[in-house]
């Protein structure tokens, strides 16, 4: 059985976009200290989002949701919901971006290492495949009839949607190198978030 996370754990987490084939996954490495609020920013970042739409997670019968925001479900602050707190080796929950095109990433933790120093741990992409989708092209359903008409140069929207997504978007490419550069400011920040609500934490009453 795998024993929860600890404090000064890092988690290999694995996610894969729903309702796509080839499928579209990042393998992530992040500490445990880290929020699903701050999960949600390295996903972003790792999968090639613009943070634009509403999101939440799903971890069993629990939704944790973002603070400030009106919302008929009821739903846990994810500001307050540490990885190491709800997942453990081999934990599957959900993180879903933007309600309208429903993007679901099925996330399972692949492993927890002991990271010993939590604050030297370097928040990174371990692996990855394909591009990202556009924002706002339509869910899945959307994407795949965007690639058919990429895919075809005499359709008569080709011209559109090339201009739409640009020259340079190639469905099957994923830079991994460009996303750590990325990945290394963030959690070079949220290091320092987290060192401060340490601090505040310890902070005599």
């Amino acid at each position: 059985m795998a024993r929860p996370a600890l404090w000064n754990d890092v988690f290999i987490l694995r996610a894969t976009l729903r309702r796509i084939e080839p499928r579209i996954w990042r393998t992530v490495q992040v500490p445990a200290l880290y929020s699903l609020a701050d999960l949600h920013q390295v996903l972003q970042l790792t999968f090639g989002w613009m943070d634009s739409h509403l999101h939440d997670f799903e971890v069993g019968d629990v939704r944790f949701g973002m603070a400030d925001v009106e919302d008929e479900l009821l739903a846990a602050e994810e500001r307050f919901a540490p990885l190491g707190a709800i997942a453990a080796e081999g934990t599957a929950f959900v993180y879903r971006y933007d309600y309208g095109d429903d993007w679901k990433h099925d996330v399972f933790g692949e492993r927890v290492i002991d990271g010993r120093s939590t604050w030297d741990v370097q928040t990174s992409c371990l692996g990855g495949a394909r591009a990202c989708p556009p924002e706002d092209c339509g869910g899945p359903p959307g994407y795949a009839r965007m690639l058919e008409i990429l895919a075809d140069p005499r359709h008569e929207e080709h011209r559109e949607i090339r201009t739409w997504v640009g020259k340079k978007y190639e469905p099957e490419f994923f830079d991994i190198t460009a996303v750590n550069r990325k990945l290394s400011a963030l959690g070079k920040r949220l290091g320092r978030d987290l060192q401060r609500r340490e601090a505040l934490r310890r902070r005599p009453r």
